[in-house]
């Protein structure tokens, strides 16, 4: 068990733990349930979703990060602690090398929370590596050869665009725009469309069954249960998949700018390079349906989803520590 090694993509609403010749042995929603009185940790991962919205006043079932990022740094470290600890099982002499994914657009102070909150869970060495970085190359992108190759990752909490040649990021943007935000936009309409109060976990539902980024042909419905804002009382509700292309277009609008900025500040023989191979998207929230053809309409470029694109950047960043030589630039580049 010496040297063992383990890659963990964290996620804003989901953590995947990689092990290198397993594969990703944890695949967790990002949430801890804590207790209010003596802020003990009652639960982690999906026991810890399910309590969201139904918890009494003394536990609180929240997410230790925010828009990719540390919110609160006691919690994550607990969560981190745990998923190690299942990782790897039983007792061990040796505690492990541990390979973070985060954002691209991280700060150098939420960078180190990260390290730090690392190894105080457990791991004998942290490093850190950027999103875009590992899902290019859980992507089976190339990234170490002299062209362009453009990825797309949409999580929970951030989408990360970047143009990648050489090993390194040359063009690249971080939106504070993901799956989240799409839930709460589909909340906000369904309330002032139907006057109908719905839960998170619900407006999760509704995207991942009918949600489309450009309106369908053949309408999808579902019906959805929920608190009526006047009466308070429960009442049911027809949502169509053209109400959710409705409530997402704006979040969706701010992921197509970003790709933009992007292209624009791509040197042209690295464009020539994309225009020619096409945008990869990966991450949980690239499944939404015809999101990949929202993106080539809107900036002319071809665009399709990576095989298995939830597990891109576990998957790579679990080759990234294989190989810690062959990728040190993208680890400790900026």
């Amino acid at each position: 068990m010496f040297g063992k090694k383990i890659g963990i993509d964290l996620g804003t609403t989901t953590v995947l733990v990689y092990i290198p010749k397993k594969g990703i042995i944890i695949n967790e929603p990002s949430v801890v349930a804590i207790s209010i009185a003596d802020k003990k940790v009652l639960a982690v991962g999906k026991e810890a979703k399910d309590m969201i919205g139904r918890t009494p006043d003394s536990i609180v079932a929240k997410r230790p990060l925010k828009d990719g990022v540390i919110a609160d740094y006691r919690t994550t470290e607990a969560m981190l602690r745990y998923f190690i600890n299942k990782a790897l099982g039983g007792v061990r002499l040796f505690r492990p090398e541990v390979m973070v994914a985060v954002p691209g657009g991280i700060t150098s102070t939420e960078r180190r929370a990260v390290i730090d909150a690392t190894i105080s869970a457990g791991a004998r060495a942290a490093y850190i590596i950027k999103e875009p970085v590992v899902a290019a190359i859980g992507a089976d992108i190339p990234i170490g050869s002299a062209s362009g190759h453009m990825i797309i990752d949409i999580g929970g909490g951030t989408s990360e665009i970047a143009v990648i040649s050489l090993g390194g990021i040359v063009a690249s943007s971080s939106v504070r725009i993901g799956g989240n935000k799409l839930d709460a936009a589909i909340q906000e309409h369904v309330r002032r469309k139907h006057g109908l109060a719905v839960g998170e976990r619900t407006a999760e539902e509704i995207k991942i069954k009918i949600g489309s980024a450009l309106y369908l042909e053949d309408k999808l419905e579902l019906e959805v249960k929920g608190r009526d804002m006047i009466s308070g009382l429960p009442r049911i509700v027809n949502v169509t998949s053209d109400d959710v292309t409705d409530a997402i277009q704006h979040e969706l609008q701010g992921i197509v700018d970003a790709i933009k900025d992007v292209l624009r500040a791509t040197p042209p023989e690295l464009s020539a390079d994309v225009m020619q191979k096409g945008m990869v998207l990966s991450g949980g929230s690239s499944q939404l349906r015809n999101l990949d053809r929202l993106f080539s309409e809107a900036t002319g470029v071809p665009a399709f989803v990576a095989d298995n694109p939830q597990q891109c950047v576990a998957k790579g960043t679990g080759i990234a520590l294989e190989n810690l030589e062959l990728y040190k630039r993208s680890i400790f580049s900026n």
